[in-house]
């Protein structure tokens, strides 16, 4: 319980929504949305890749969403190219990976940039100089969670499994 309380006041913010809601970023299909679409739910934001060690998240995050969609979880996975070349494909081969692979159902977004000087401005203001949880984007699979009021209220690193006690329990 220690554990968790310590790992919470280091990992936990709470930012306003106003600004990160009426930020933009596309659909696959190219179809314009903000955070502001998901109002009322639990929204988890994860950087992909499809040719990462860390890629058998996809899992992980599609049986996250299965067992929380019910109660108001939605999962944005951004494909993003910003690692090692590790997310090449088009948004056709993207997503068709994730279907046949992993058998995704969560909404895939359009491939952005999560860091650098094409950074998105959705990724500025989550990582940015200023931002909610300053601080770049490390790798594939960074984790940010927004709550039911669209306050951006967790970031976790990569490396952090979606079925983690600590996600779990953010989520809850």
């Amino acid at each position: 319980m220690k554990f968790l309380a310590s790992f919470f006041a280091a990992n936990l913010a709470i930012a306003p929504a106003a600004e990160l809601n009426t930020i933009p970023f596309n659909t696959m299909d190219g179809k314009s949305q903000t955070l502001a679409d998901y109002k009322g739910k639990v929204v988890l934001i994860v950087n992909t890749a499809s040719k990462c060690g860390l890629t058998k998240q996809y899992e992980a995050l599609e049986a996250l969403f299965d067992k929380y969609q019910k109660q108001g979880l939605v999962i944005l996975a951004f494909p993003c190219n910003d690692f090692g070349n590790q997310e090449p494909g088009t948004h056709e081969e993207i997503a068709e990976f994730c279907k046949m692979k992993f058998d995704v159902s969560f909404p895939l977004m359009a491939k952005l940039h999560v860091k650098g000087k094409n950074q998105h401005p959705l990724y500025t203001k989550l990582t940015g100089e200023g931002g909610i949880f300053p601080g770049n984007v490390k790798w594939n699979f960074a984790k940010f969670l927004i709550n039911k009021k669209g306050e951006a209220i967790a970031r976790f690193e990569p490396r952090q499994k979606p079925d983690s006690t600590e996600i779990v329990a953010a989520i809850e």
